[in-house]
C-alpha cells in the first residue's frame, strides 16, 4: 500500500485462501460508506511481480521497502494526472497490486509504463485499467465478506491471548455481551441461547442508548479461530434477527 495515499480512512488487513494459495488484502474499510463514488468511475489495478518472494507467495522482509517505494512513486505520478482514491492492495502468488479508483484515464497507461521502465526496470510490471462505475472491485473483491469480518474481529482477541502465552487449544468459559432495543426482543433472544446451553451472567438497562437492554451470557467453548468465529457469527446474526447488537467476547488466559 502506498503510504502517501493511505493517510485517511480505517485500514485493515486480512488473509484468505484462494485457488492456488493464501492471499493478503489491505483495504480501506471506510470507503464502504461512500462507494461507489460517481466522480471516480474507473479502476486502475497496477503493481509488480515480487523479486524476493517466499515459497508461500509473499515478499521477504527486505523486499517491503522496495514495494512501498514503488507504490508511492506510482501514487505521486497519478496525483499529477487525475483525481485518485486508493481502495486497497492485494498480495498473492508473488504479485502485489494496488487498486486505485480514478476520474480520468488519459495518459495513465503510458505514464506508468514509462515510470516502471525507467525507475523500476528490475521488476515485471502490471497495468490494467477498466470501467468500474459500481465499484465492484472494491465491494465484491477487496471488501471482506461477513464471515471474513468476523474472523478479523476475533483475531484481535486471539492475538492478545497468544501474546499472553495461551495456545488456544483448551476450551474455557467465554463471556459475550449483547444489546437490544426492547425488553421483549432481549427475552426472545434469550430463549434461543438458553436452548444452546448459555448461562445468563447479568442483565442491565442503560439510559440514553438506542439499545438500552444489556445482556451478558457465557458458555464453555473452544476458542480456536474457526470455532470461535463460527460461534460469534451465529450470535451476531441471531441478535440482528431480534433487532439487537452483538458487542464482542472475552475469556481467561490458559497457559500450560
Amino acid at each position: 500500500m502506498s503510504e502517501s495515499l493511505a493517510q485517511s480512512g480505517k485500514w485493515d488487513v486480512y488473509m484468505a485462501q484462494y485457488e492456488n494459495g493464501s492471499g493478503s488484502t489491505t483495504v480501506n474499510m471506510d470507503l464502504i460508506n461512500s462507494a461507489p463514488k460517481a466522480e471516480l468511475p474507473f479502476v486502475l489495478i497496477t503493481g509488480v511481480t515480487i523479486e524476493n518472494c517466499r515459497d508461500d507467495g509473499f515478499p521477504n522482509a527486505e523486499e517491503f521497502k522496495n514495494l512501498y517505494e514503488i507504490s508511492d512513486a506510482v501514487g505521486e505520478r497519478l496525483q499529477e494526472l487525475t483525481k485518485i482514491e486508493l481502495a486497497g492492495t492485494f498480495t498473492y502468488r508473488c504479485e502485489r497490486l494496488d487498486y486505485l479508483y480514478v476520474s480520468d484515464t488519459s495518459l495513465i497507461r503510458e505514464e506508468l509504463i514509462t515510470l516502471y521502465q525507467t525507475k523500476f526496470a528490475a521488476y515485471k510490471y502490471y497495468v490494467n485499467i477498466k470501467t468500474d462505475a459500481h465499484w465492484e472491485a472494491y465491494l465484491q473483491f477487496l471488501y471482506p465478506n461477513e464471515v471474513t469480518q468476523e474472523y478479523m474481529a476475533n483475531e484481535k482477541v486471539l492475538m492478545q491471548l497468544q501474546q499472553a502465552g495461551d495456545d488456544l487449544t483448551k476450551s474455557r468459559k467465554v463471556d459475550h455481551w449483547l444489546y437490544f432495543a426492547t425488553e421483549e426482543s432481549k427475552k426472545m433472544f434469550l430463549k434461543y441461547v438458553k436452548k444452546k446451553g448459555f448461562r445468563v451472567e447479568g442483565e442491565d438497562k442503560i439510559g440514553g442508548s438506542e439499545l438500552p437492554f444489556q445482556l451478558h451470557i457465557s458458555r464453555n467453548d473452544p476458542v480456536s479461530p474457526n470455532e470461535i468465529s463460527s460461534l460469534t457469527l451465529d450470535l451476531r446474526r441471531r441478535a440482528e434477527e431480534f433487532k439487537g447488537d452483538y458487542d464482542g467476547w472475552e475469556t481467561i488466559v490458559i497457559k500450560e
